[in-house]
């Protein structure tokens, strides 16, 4: 668990602030703050609760109730989900007239009606003060308004409210708090608690304590650890690059860039660059990403980057109050380049992640995957986390491993956005399931041939280097017979791979011979080497993908932790990035068994199967569009960008015409009358 509370070890505690958000991020800078303030509020202590925290431990969130039954100002900031406002709304009512105020800013209406403020008391009718902000608020709607917009409104309204006296300068404290937070900085979070206790205290002396108004800090703007100050609003700012491979534009969460919490974009950054990619790491707030989007990577051409990486975890307008879909579809598909997305854990720690079987709780996996799945992310990669319980830290942490898996494949994405379409080599892998049952080059609700030879005539058409047979009978022939009886083979045999070849590429071979034995193995190998099946045709490979050794449904693979691929399955994979040098792979139909192999279920690392087979490659996946369940397995666990396609129409086929005469004249016959001679 991370160590929430900020003791004052000076002094008896007298006076209690607490604070309950999402994660602790902001937890550094109030530890900072409270250093501060002890020499002039005698007895404060400030607590920082993470709702990200309680799924996986109970104890923090008892600890969070039992604080905010004794705090005199509580603040609740970035609660949306229902499993983090439920537990704490019935305590955080019953406190809420005895507290000297309670604030909720920026989380769900129901936390936000909470406040109770001086002579601001939001579960009164709206009248007043409440009403003029609904006119000062306008009636623009959501998708139009972008966070960029509302925080200009956020830094106005104090201004103007400041003229109007009563309960109006309690709203503007309201807003000034909200201010203070999403400027989340040293300075800014202690002159909030400064603030809060000046105007809202008990305390005689504390009241009128003079406090700093909010700090300004740029909503839009790139950040980097070598400029001066780390952010800036210009580009040029950043440090250049020469002669860049790709230019890769990286989102960041605001809220951390101004709280200092940033050695895990830091490792990203420096990742991509030793790579000599040119990086822009830009950040936006008011969990709206499309006004850095807007102003840093495009340009009046299109998109000025080659790939687009997300490191904030959440969608791409909304964060994760809301996801407003529309919005962010209609600025991807301007941008139009590969949008990848990257989450750390807010949940659990990077040790309680990397030791569970399932990795990703449900919370989790409808916040950091799902959401921005709907905004059309692709390659959901876990990237940072939290340390465990030996080592408490509240700072957010690169998991080194993840993020090289993620900096390779965001490489390879932009690389191949550069490259010339004549150079693409593409890898397009066919399925045959059941094994020895004659069913290679099938798929559920495909003509696979026909739809393949059609996909290589558009990709010959668009300018790729592809030998295409006359017809797709030529092509099933060429892949499915060829050389096949000579190597008792299911398809033609492209290649082979001996034994000490997949012993030097195979850095998982322990757990592969545990299972199969010394490589080659027996299945699909002569003993010395394993058959490559399938056929080249110019700069693409069709492949037949081996079996993977478990009769049955694949996806009983998904629970057979013990299981591993293949010889001929992992050597598959291996040889078509290290031989064949594949820029992309196509799965062609529903489906394989790559998503189902043993490992996490989401949130996967370097030690799960479809992560370690998969690797770098880009990864398309041709899938039934009535399927989307097992899509999405595809997706989360093979970083699969997924293609659909139509179903067939199915009718009844009914019976053959002389059965369908029979079968009338049998029913005329049941509903005669049994007096009737005809019958």
């Amino acid at each position: 668990m991370l160590d929430s509370h900020l003791h004052n070890a000076w002094n008896e505690i007298s006076y209690r602030i607490s604070i309950i958000t999402l994660d602790s991020h902001n937890a550094m800078p109030c530890e900072r703050a409270l250093s501060n303030l002890v020499g002039d509020f005698k007895g404060l202590d400030v607590s920082i609760f993470a709702a990200a925290e309680w799924g996986e431990n109970l104890s923090a969130l008892e600890e969070a109730k039992a604080a905010i039954e004794k705090s005199d100002i509580i603040i609740v900031n970035l609660l949306f989900l229902e499993d983090h406002i439920k537990p704490i709304l019935p305590i955080l009512k019953s406190r809420r007239d005895d507290c000297d105020a309670m604030i909720g800013v920026v989380c769900d209406a129901e936390l936000v009606k909470l406040t109770r403020m001086g002579a601001l008391d939001m579960q009164a009718p709206e009248s007043g003060a409440l009403a003029l902000l609904k006119r000062l608020r306008g009636s623009s709607k959501p998708s139009s308004e972008t966070g960029e917009k509302k925080m200009r409104m956020l830094r106005r309204l104090p201004k103007i409210l400041k003229y109007i006296p009563g309960k109006a300068q309690d709203l503007r404290a309201w807003f000034l708090v909200m201010q203070y937070w999403l400027g989340g900085t040293d300075e800014n979070i202690e002159a909030m608690l400064r603030f809060l206790i000046s105007r809202y205290s008990h305390v005689d002396s504390w009241q009128g304590v003079s406090a700093e108004p909010p700090r300004e800090y740029p909503n839009v703007g790139v950040y980097h650890p070598n400029l001066k100050g780390r952010i800036s609003e210009e580009l040029s700012d950043l440090p250049e690059v020469k002669n860049p491979v790709a230019t890769i534009g990286l989102l960041l969460m605001r809220s951390y860039v101004l709280s200092g919490d940033t050695a895990h974009y830091d490792k990203v950054i420096r990742g991509f660059e030793e790579r000599n990619i040119r990086i822009i790491p830009a950040f936006a707030g008011g969990l709206d990403g499309r006004p850095a989007i807007e102003k840093y990577f495009s340009d009046g051409a299109g998109s000025s980057i080659d790939t687009l990486v997300s490191l904030t975890g959440f969608s791409l307008v909304g964060g994760p109050a809301y996801n407003d879909t529309e919005a962010a579809v209609e600025t991807l598909s301007k941008l139009n380049v590969p949008y990848i997305s990257a989450h750390p854990l807010e949940f659990q720690t990077l040790s309680q992640w990397e030791n569970s079987s399932t990795g990703l709780g449900p919370i989790e996996t409808t916040m950091l995957v799902a959401l921005p799945e709907l905004d059309g992310a692709t390659s959901p990669t876990v990237f940072a986390g939290r340390q465990g319980d030996a080592e408490p830290s509240k700072a957010m942490l690169p998991c080194n491993e993840r993020v090289d898996a993620l900096i390779a494949r965001a490489v390879k994405t932009a690389k191949l956005r550069r490259s010339e379409v004549f150079e693409r080599k593409i890898a397009i892998v066919l399925f045959g399931f059941p094994p020895n049952a004659g069913a290679v080059g099938t798929a559920a609700y495909l003509e696979v041939f026909e739809s393949l030879f059609n996909t290589l005539t558009a990709m010959k058409d668009a300018g790729y280097k592809i030998e295409l047979p006359n017809s797709s009978a030529e092509l099933r022939q060429e892949v499915l017979a060829g050389n096949a009886q000579v190597y008792g083979q299911e398809a033609n045999v492209e290649s082979q791979v001996s034994a000490d070849w997949i012993v030097k590429n195979t850095p998982w071979l322990p757990e592969l011979e545990e299972q199969w034995g010394s490589a080659p193995g027996r299945i699909q190998s002569d003993g010395s080497s394993v058959f490559i099946l399938g056929k080249t045709f110019g700069n693409v490979f069709v492949g037949v993908q081996p079996t993977f050794g478990y009769e049955g449904d694949p996806m009983r693979l998904l629970f057979e932790k013990g299981f591993a691929p293949t010889h001929a399955f992992s050597a598959f994979y291996q040889w078509l990035k290290l031989n064949f040098n594949a820029n992309a792979v196509l799965h062609f139909g529903m489906h394989g068994a790559l998503e189902f192999m043993p490992g996490k279920q989401t949130g996967l690392n370097g030690k799960d199967w479809p992560d370690r087979l998969i690797g770098d490659l880009p990864n398309i996946y041709l899938y039934a569009c009535n399927n989307p369940s097992e899509a999405s397995l595809a997706k989360r666990r093979s970083n699969a960008t997924i293609i659909t396609h139509l179903t067939p129409p199915l009718t009844s086929g009914g019976l053959y015409k002389g059965l369908l005469e029979l079968k009338d004249s049998l029913v005329r016959w049941r509903e005669m009358d049994s007096s009737n001679h005809l019958r």
